[in-house]
Formats: C-alpha cells, sequence, structure tokens
C-alpha cells in the first residue's frame, strides 16, 4: 500500500527517536500528497529517512504512532499488540473468571496503540475510539480480538459517539461489532456489578479505581462513609464488605444512583447500611454536617482541555475544602483528580489550598494513581492521568 509521506522538519525527530508516540502539526516540513483523516501515514526526518507510521489526523497531534518499525498495519499487526496487552494482564494475575472479570485490555499509548480503549466485562469487550485511525479500524480490531480471544469473548459493542473528534465529522454509531447483549455480570476482586455500557458514562464501569477500592475497604471498619460522585457505587460497596457502619452514595445523576442500588441488592441484599441520594455534590456538602469520618471525593473531569484549567482547580478546591470543613476529626478523605490537563502538582496545591482554607491538620497517608492495567508508557508521560490523595485530618 502506498501511505503518504510525512517529512518533519530539520530536528523535529528527536522526540521521535526517544520513542515519544505523537507528530505535532508545528513539526511537519511537508507531506507527499494531503491525507484523509484517519490514514495511515509514514513518517521522515528532513533527509527522507523512514522513522515511523502511525495514523493521521486534523489537529495539534497530526500524527499518532502505531509503529517505529516500517511494518504493514494489518490484521496480524493489531493481532500482535492485542496479544501482547492480554498476556500483560495474564501476567500479572489480573484476569480470573471467578474473582476479577473486568479489566482495562487496551489502554491507547500505554499499549502500543494510541486512540484506542478497550474494556472487558465478563464475557463483553467494550471498544472505544479516540481517533479518525482507530474508528475507522474498528471492524479489523475486532476481527483481531476476536482471534486473540476465541472463546472467552461472547460480544464486542463499539462505543464512541462522544470521545472522536466532532470536527472529524465521523457520525459513529454506538454498536455490537460481535454478538449482542450478553447479559453479562462484571466481576472486580468478588464485588458483583451490573454495567451499563450502552448508555452509562465511560464505557460502562470506571475500572481505573480498582486498586484504591481495595485500600479504601482496608480503612472502612466501623467508619461512616460518603462517596460522592458514587456513579455505579464501587467505593460504597469496598466500604462495606470492609465492614463500614454505614455507607452513603451521592450522585447528581438519578440513573446512576438506581445502578447503585441495583448494585447493593446484587452484593449485599436487604443491608441497611447502604442508603443512596440523587443531588449536586456541592449543595449536599454545604447541608451535610458532621456525620462522616471517611470521604470519598472522586468527580468526573473537571479540566478536559488546559485552556479551562483554572476553573478546574478552583473547582477541586471548593470541593476539597467543603470536605475538610465537614470531616470528623481523625477522618479520611479520599480525593482524586481524573483530569490529563491537571499536573500531580496541580492537583495537590488544590488540595493542600483547601486545607489550609479549613485549617485542619492534615497527613498525607497515600499517593495514588491508575492501575496495572492502565499502563504508562514511559516514553509518554502525559499517559498519567489519574491522581489521588488519601488524607489523615485532625
Amino acid at each position: 500500500m502506498n501511505y503518504a509521506i510525512i517529512k518533519l522538519k530539520p530536528g523535529k525527530e528527536e522526540s521521535l527517536k526517544r520513542f515519544h508516540p505523537w507528530v505535532f502539526s508545528g513539526a511537519i516540513h511537508s507531506m507527499s500528497v494531503q491525507p484523509e483523516e484517519g490514514d495511515i501515514v509514514k513518517v521522515t526526518d528532513s533527509k527522507g529517512n523512514f522513522i515511523a507510521v502511525g495514523h493521521y489526523q486534523i489537529g495539534s497531534i497530526t500524527v499518532r504512532i502505531l509503529s517505529f518499525e516500517d511494518t504493514p498495519i494489518d490484521l496480524e499487526f493489531y493481532k500482535v499488540r492485542l496479544q501482547a496487552a492480554y498476556n500483560v494482564r495474564q501476567s500479572i494475575g489480573l484476569i480470573d473468571e471467578e474473582y476479577n472479570n473486568t479489566y482495562r485490555l487496551i489502554h491507547g499509548e500505554g499499549d502500543y496503540l494510541p486512540g484506542l480503549i478497550i474494556d472487558i466485562y465478563d464475557h463483553t469487550a467494550v471498544m472505544q475510539a479516540h481517533s479518525p485511525g482507530m474508528h475507522y479500524a474498528r471492524h479489523i480490531l475486532a476481527q483481531a480480538l476476536q482471534e486473540v480471544m476465541g472463546d472467552r469473548l461472547k460480544s464486542i459493542f463499539y462505543k464512541s459517539e462522544t470521545t472522536l473528534p466532532y470536527k472529524a465529522q465521523l457520525d459513529a454509531t454506538n454498536e455490537y461489532l460481535y454478538g449482542g447483549d450478553a447479559g453479562n455480570i462484571a466481576i472486580e476482586r468478588g464485588l458483583k456489578f451490573h454495567v451499563d455500557w450502552l448508555k452509562g458514562q465511560k464505557t460502562g464501569f470506571f475500572v481505573d479505581q480498582r486498586e484504591n477500592r481495595a485500600l479504601l475497604e482496608r480503612y472502612a471498619r466501623n467508619r461512616s462513609v460518603l462517596n460522592m460522585f458514587c456513579y455505579t457505587g464501587g467505593f460504597s460497596f469496598a466500604a462495606m464488605r470492609g465492614g463500614a457502619k454505614l455507607v452513603h452514595s451521592v450522585d447528581s445523576s438519578s440513573k446512576a444512583i438506581d445502578l447503585t442500588n441495583k448494585n447493593v441488592e446484587l452484593n449485599f441484599p436487604g443491608d441497611t447500611r447502604h442508603e443512596a441520594y440523587a443531588e449536586d455534590a456541592f449543595k449536599y456538602l454545604e447541608q451535610m454536617g458532621d456525620r462522616y469520618d471517611l470521604i470519598v471525593l472522586d468527580p468526573p473531569a473537571f479540566a478536559k482541555h488546559r485552556n479551562v484549567l483554572h476553573n478546574a482547580l478552583q473547582g477541586y478546591r471548593k470541593l476539597n475544602a467543603l470536605a475538610f470543613e465537614k470531616i470528623q476529626p481523625g477522618g479520611i478523605l479520599f480525593t482524586f483528580s481524573c483530569s490529563q490537563a491537571v499536573s500531580k502538582n496541580d492537583f495537590r496545591l488544590a488540595v493542600f489550598s483547601a486545607a489550609a482554607q479549613a485549617r485542619r491538620k492534615v497527613r498525607i497517608l497515600h499517593q495514588l494513581t491508575q492501575p496495572a492495567d492502565h499502563p504508562v508508557n514511559i516514553y509518554h508521560p502525559e499517559g498519567e492521568y489519574l491522581k489521588g490523595l488519601v488524607l489523615y485530618v485532625e
């Protein structure tokens, strides 16, 4: 196949020689022909020497690198990448049909497939494209996935309506590429979940908090727990299994609260320790009093782009200040940011400012990040997006 050739300006190949997987528009000198959105292109240095092959896209990140070798991007290529990712999850003991059948199989650049997310829920794979190239490759990816996973896989749901760049005008449709609703129950560390991949947020569940939920379980005994922005209730059930004396789940979405209540019945039928409320987070925090001694703040991304960073940091500061003001002495606060645009230092500064505003003595017990099935490519530190702190509040 004849790929368009993208030639870089002199010196602009240095980051690629360090295996960074992006080519920015400002680094490009010329193109042999104008590629279409999502086309596979080859990248050369200013002298025409091959550097990499990747997906083309209109925007500041113009090429997402698939390989630094001059190799065809075909079914076999995707099978090799998917198999390698599966082997990693298997080798770290993450895949267990009875105990943990829920995990991220592909995490974009972290698994050398930039622009692609695949989450596994029991026998269903939910595939999400964040680039036109991966959107156009969805059928070959589905075929490769079936060949790699065999009869462990009964369906593949493609869910990219809201994740693709709107300027590309791709009109993506959420649909089953293989199979149909298998009625799966997702299991995370022995806890069961209904997952709404059809209409839920992200791929239907926040797989990235698994290890942090396990940590919370260790701290929950005899505590009164507030799980703010609870979504499907993951932290709530970890707290209940950890022996919390009461657990309140809060989310502004009544659909999320319905799902949380269904999941409570799945794991703790008839357990009166749990109550769920569909309310605005800030309003609830302002009015809740000091009844909680373990609070989880896991909000949606306040900043998806750097141009709204200032407002996002103000939001984190206000949210954490309310928690610091209301949490009981000796309380523990789990607080998170999943905004890639918010750096670890920015987030920490926002939380520190909130602690100072509330005039509480605060110790850091743990600094948290994303789990092993959300790996960070060592050449792409931007892939570290989840930041968390566990704080002891006097």
